[in-house]
């Protein structure tokens, strides 16, 4: 899969929960993690995250949305359950992605909310827990972006195996070595191409 992703959770305050997340996203394959204005404590969270995300992957602890930094090009999509959000399963995502949910009773600010590219959510009839949320989002993005075979047609049926994938001729390289082998243009061959 191209591209990669982040997830970070904005002004929550339960470890467990961030642990929990943390871990998922290492499960999931996230190139770094973070936490915007939160109360995280490592040893608390680590009771939770018992894959030491924090010790495998870059983690940034950035105390106000103001230092926030993340790389050249990096979407930035909040989770939130409101109307102007887009539904997961219709949702696109970005081959370069920071994914921020926010606290466990309460929403993203609207500051962050302005700042994001996208806003998605999860369609169900009440919030969820957040590292259930994060979950869901990290398995659509693997699902939809990763590369797997199609389901079957109907419950139970076959699945088939992906074919290898077919690497096309090198037609730059075959123009390249041509070109390196041709005589070069004469200066009255050049002239006469500038007149023409």
């Amino acid at each position: 899969m191209r591209g990669y992703f982040a997830i970070g959770v904005e002004r929550i305050s339960k470890a467990l929960n961030i642990g929990n997340l943390f871990r998922s996203a290492h499960a999931f394959g996230a190139s770094f993690v973070f936490t915007i204005d939160a109360q995280y404590k490592r040893h608390e969270g680590s009771r939770s995250d018992t894959s030491d995300t924090l010790g495998q992957l870059p983690f940034y602890s950035f105390p106000n949305l103001t230092s926030m930094i993340l790389p050249e090009a990096c979407s930035i999509v909040g989770v939130e359950l409101t109307e102007q959000a887009v539904e997961l399963p219709s949702f696109r995502h970005p081959p370069c992605s920071a994914y921020i949910l926010g606290a466990e009773r309460e929403s993203l600010s609207n500051e962050l909310s302005k700042r994001c590219d996208y806003l998605i959510k999860i369609p169900t009839k009440f919030c969820v827990n957040v590292g259930i949320a994060g979950a869901i989002v990290m398995y659509d993005r693997l699902n939809s972006l990763g590369h797997f075979p199609r389901r079957p047609t109907r419950p139970g049926g076959a699945t088939f195996p992906l074919s290898e994938h077919q690497y096309g001729g090198a037609k730059i390289r075959k123009k390249m070595r041509q070109f390196k082998t041709e005589p070069p243009l004469s200066e009255v061959k050049l002239a006469e191409l500038e007149t023409s």
